[in-house]
């Protein structure tokens, strides 16, 4: 059996998620396939593993592969932490030539203009493992880390793969919010949906007693000063509920915060504007410092962290089940979203794979931002799908930030600009 790894040259995240399925009993007679076009970093893996294979005692087997479709030929699970274009030259281009229009953004890799042309950019990628699967490994569950996570998740499930999105903001985002309110977290339960990187706390309570009006009240205090994470609390104070993904995510998909009429509320709301081509710049660096520590480590250590994929995968092997949260085809489980859409809601996981939970209809203030977030990925579905540029034109004109910012003349100079500095690394579109 086995379980193939895409994008194996994330060595750190490799390390995570297969290190987690080493702690795992059920998982222990698996073959790990691992797969990436850098050979450099796939050797540094494959070394890393064995390594830790060995240090806690696993009996796995870890084989790289240089043939993507022997990676995944018979594959039972495929984990898919792909990034295409990596930092440079792709993520430059999507932060500097939106820049030349005044047009600034933190993130860039869920939505926003940056969000579109990283999915234009992978998708075609993707459909080159679909496949593959479909030939050599039909029956494999997919297990999607990359984002952008709604569109590539959707458009894997279009493709008639057996897939489930997964991301780190639910299980984070109590937590986290309890933290910075200084809150007690003991016997708290909550509820979570919505989609990707903007699900809703739709209820968190204790002992049946509702903590929002807690919540609010320490949030509207704690927003009189500068912290990290201003945009989710003012976002809760506005609408009534919390959203799962950090402030500098959010802050770039909705209208409200990164507006060159208003440059005030960059400080106001203390976002970081370019954080993610810091974070590269960081991550390489530091990766430079870490790379003998991990990978040559003989005696390099794991312990199981929150990710879910070897919980997932242990349950779909033992048949004890285990609730996640998962990024699905919405199949009528968000009565107030379009069926086409990409959901994030619970999910019970067991031998008979993932089975999403019924939520019904969000609050309509919620399905309302969730469909602008909505409306743009099905957009560049549809310019992924059809190689058309006017499509891509639409979803830009429909992201919630760039619309706020740009006239329809400039956006769609923009994206034509972004199609030309982008060159190989997207098909051509007409």
């Amino acid at each position: 059996m086995k379980i193939t790894f895409m994008g194996a040259g994330s060595t750190v995240f490799a390390k995570n998620v297969l290190g987690d399925c080493m702690l795992t009993p059920s998982l222990q007679n698996f073959e790990f396939a691992l797969y990436d076009i850098d050979e450099t970093r796939l050797q540094d893996s494959e070394n890393m593993l064995n390594n830790l294979k060995a240090s806690v005692g696993s009996t796995v087997t870890i084989r790289a592969y240089r043939n993507r479709k022997e990676a995944l030929r018979d594959a039972k699970y495929v984990v898919n932490a792909i990034q295409v274009g990596g930092y440079d030259p792709c993520t430059i281009t999507d932060f500097e030539v939106p820049k030349q229009y005044g047009l600034r953004q933190t993130i860039a890799d869920t939505l926003g203009i940056g969000g579109i042309f990283r999915a234009l950019r992978t998708i075609p990628v993707m459909e080159e493992f679909a496949q593959d699967m479909q030939e050599v490994a039909p029956n494999a569950w997919f297990l999607n880390y990359t984002n952008p996570m709604a569109v590539l998740t959707l458009n894997m499930i279009n493709a008639g793969i057996k897939t489930v999105g997964l991301c780190h903001s639910v299980q984070a985002a109590v937590p986290g919010l309890f933290r910075l309110l200084e809150m007690d977290q003991t016997n708290v339960q909550w509820k979570i949906a919505g989609i990707n990187h903007m699900a809703w706390l739709l209820e968190v309570t204790r002992d049946g007693v509702d903590l929002y009006p807690e919540i609010k009240r320490r949030a509207k205090e704690k927003n009189q000063t500068q912290h990290h994470d201003m945009v989710r609390l003012e976002m809760m104070l506005k609408f009534g509920y919390y959203v799962t993904e950090s402030s500098e995510h959010n802050a770039e998909y909705l209208p409200y915060f990164i507006k060159s009429t208003h440059p005030e509320l960059i400080e106001r709301f203390n976002i970081p504007l370019d954080e993610y081509p810091r974070r590269c710049v960081h991550q390489i660096e530091r990766w430079e410092h870490m790379r003998d520590e991990i990978v040559n480590n003989k005696s390099i250590e794991h312990h199981r962290t929150h990710e879910y994929a070897s919980y997932i995968l242990d349950a779909m092997e033992t048949d004890v089940p285990f609730k996640i949260a998962g990024n699905v085809l919405n199949t009528g489980l968000i009565d107030n979203l379009p069926k086409e859409a990409c959901v994030e809601v619970p999910c019970l996981v067991d031998r008979s794979g993932v089975t999403p939970c019924h939520v019904g209809s969000l609050p309509a203030q919620l399905a309302a931002l969730n469909r602008t977030n909505i409306n743009t990925q099905l957009l560049t579905l549809e310019a992924a799908k059809t190689r058309k540029k006017e499509h891509i034109y639409h979803a830009a004109f429909l992201d919630p930030h760039t619309s706020s910012e740009l006239t329809l003349d400039e956006i769609v100079s923009l994206c034509d600009d972004l199609i030309e500095a982008h060159g190989d690394w997207l098909p051509k579109f007409s």
